[in-house]
């Protein structure tokens, strides 16, 4: 049961984006909601639909929902399938929530660093007028703390043989599981990750020259859960 929050007049919306920033960004957004005892919620967007993200993203979003419960957020809220421009999304989900803090981090990566050109700042003012918005300032470096290490993924399957699974790329009457192959680069094997769907839940588990030996979740990108001082803001 989440622990109900003291101060409605507050509230803190963290906007994440994929790489080593977001979970930085969350935990000084998580730091503040405590200090203010107010609601937090973490958004992140996406112009492609959920079901058609990479490993790698889908690790991340992974990462950050288990990060939204550890802090007891609100919510965490995945805008995909997403057209609009990125601050119009914002300021729609910071209305909702009546937010009055945002956080954005000033070296995002990809999409997200237009976010940061002051004319896009101001437009944000514009749309949301009597919010604070925090620019965290992150090395640079960080966001090359974590390059793609997978080919594009493609259709495959896993088959059933005594306590494992084997990879295949046709579809049979034995399949088991239907998902998206990654494959890891500079391998000359089917070595990587496979991505399903099981009981509502999204996996991946780990291939091994073809097999997969447990149906355990794994992760693709580095944890930064740290006890790091603020100060390197």
């Amino acid at each position: 049961m989440k622990k109900v929050k003291g101060r409605m007049d507050e509230s803190i919306l963290v906007c994440v984006y994929y790489g080593p920033n977001g979970e930085r960004l969350i935990q000084r957004g998580c730091k503040i909601a405590n200090m203010l005892d107010c609601p937090l919620y973490i958004l992140t967007i996406d112009p492609k639909p959920f079901d058609e993200l990479d490993a790698e993203k889908s690790d991340y979003i992974s990462r950050w929902q288990e990060l939204a419960e550890k802090h007891n957020a609100d919510a965490f809220i995945l805008k995909d399938n997403e057209k609009r421009p990125v601050t119009k999304v914002i300021a729609e989900v910071a209305r909702e929530k009546h937010t009055t803090q945002i956080i954005l981090g000033q070296t995002a990566q990809s999409r997200w660093e237009e976010i940061t050109k002051g004319s896009i700042i101001n437009v944000l003012l514009r749309e949301i007028p009597f919010i604070d918005l925090h620019l965290i300032s992150v090395a640079r470096s960080l966001k090359e703390e974590h390059e793609g290490h997978f080919e594009k993924g493609v259709r495959a399957y896993l088959i059933k043989e005594e306590d494992k699974y084997r990879l295949s790329f046709n579809h049979t009457k034995d399949v088991e599981y239907e998902g998206i192959f990654f494959k890891e680069l500079g391998t000359d094997f089917n070595n990587g990750v496979f991505k399903f769907m099981k009981s509502q839940e999204t996996l991946q588990v780990h291939v091994t020259e073809d097999y997969v030996t447990e149906l355990k979740n794994v992760r693709m990108t580095p944890s930064l859960d740290t006890d790091e001082d603020d100060s390197q803001y």
